[in-house]
């Protein structure tokens, strides 16, 4: 049984995919299986412990948030300057009616079932049985993103779809009914911005399509019956990258 103590356990990791790990596997295979078998960790951004911060906040572990990251607040409590901004966020989540509402569901709730014959386990940071999913995102604005040379909404270019489309199906397994999928965002502006954002149907499944084509690969990496990819970007790449011959001029900088 998944469940909060075990949730990012060795042993959970290699049995369940989480929306989390798959997204890894899509950017590298090997960096996705080095932080499951503890080989890599990939340390918490400021951009991350913000966001942290504030789900730590409507969810309730507040207290518990702060042992585990006592670094970033002052002794009696409150957070360093660079995080103050995490309470003006919170406080203007607070003040709005309907964002309030959408983020006031049953806090972090886990469930497992299975997609495409495989494991998946979720965390839903608002759930409204029989009626809706939400996450909750802090992001640095609500502008479209540059990722791998394109310009893309930040849904698209996270993979927020794809964590839809997986909570959506892992609820399913439980309810038998495809709940409808919600992203409260609000950003780290200094006047914080904010929406409720609804992924349509055509767009989980199209995300689903992505999961059916990689899950079966992804597995057998887990399993250790194929050997997983190097992006050759990322920083597991990059600190496990072993030179083996200089290269030419013309193929660093990409000529014929």
């Amino acid at each position: 049984m998944v469940t909060n103590d075990n949730y990012f356990d060795t042993k959970t990791q290699l049995e369940y995919f989480g929306a989390s790990q798959f997204k890894t596997f899509l950017g590298c295979e090997a960096k996705g299986l080095a932080e499951i078998c503890g080989f890599y960790d990939s340390k918490p951004t400021k951009a991350m412990l913000m966001g942290s911060y504030v789900d730590a906040y409507f969810s309730g572990t507040i207290e518990e948030f702060k042992m585990l990251h006592p670094e970033i607040f002052k002794k009696n409590g409150e957070p360093l300057k660079d995080y103050e901004k995490c309470d003006r966020i919170i406080e203007r989540a607070e003040a709005d009616p309907l964002f309030h509402e959408y983020i006031s569901g049953e806090q972090q709730r886990i469930m497992t079932g299975e997609i495409f014959g495989h494991p998946f386990k979720i965390k839903i940071d608002s759930y409204f049985p029989g009626e809706k999913m939400v996450d909750l995102k802090v992001m640095k604005d609500l502008e479209p993103v540059y990722k791998d040379g394109e310009r893309k909404s930040f849904i698209d270019a996270w993979g927020y779809d794809i964590q839809g489309y997986i909570y959506q199906q892992v609820e399913k397994c439980n309810s038998g009914k495809e709940l409808p999928f919600y992203l409260a965002v609000i950003t780290k502006e200094e006047e914080p911005d904010m929406e409720i954002i609804h992924i349509p149907q055509w767009r989980l499944n199209s995300a689903g399509e992505v999961i059916k084509h990689y899950v079966d690969r992804f597995a057998e990496v887990k399993r250790g019956e194929a050997e997983p990819v190097r992006c050759g970007k990322c920083g597991y790449c990059r600190s496990t990258k072993m030179l083996k011959a200089p290269i030419e001029y013309e193929d660093f900088i990409g000529l014929e």
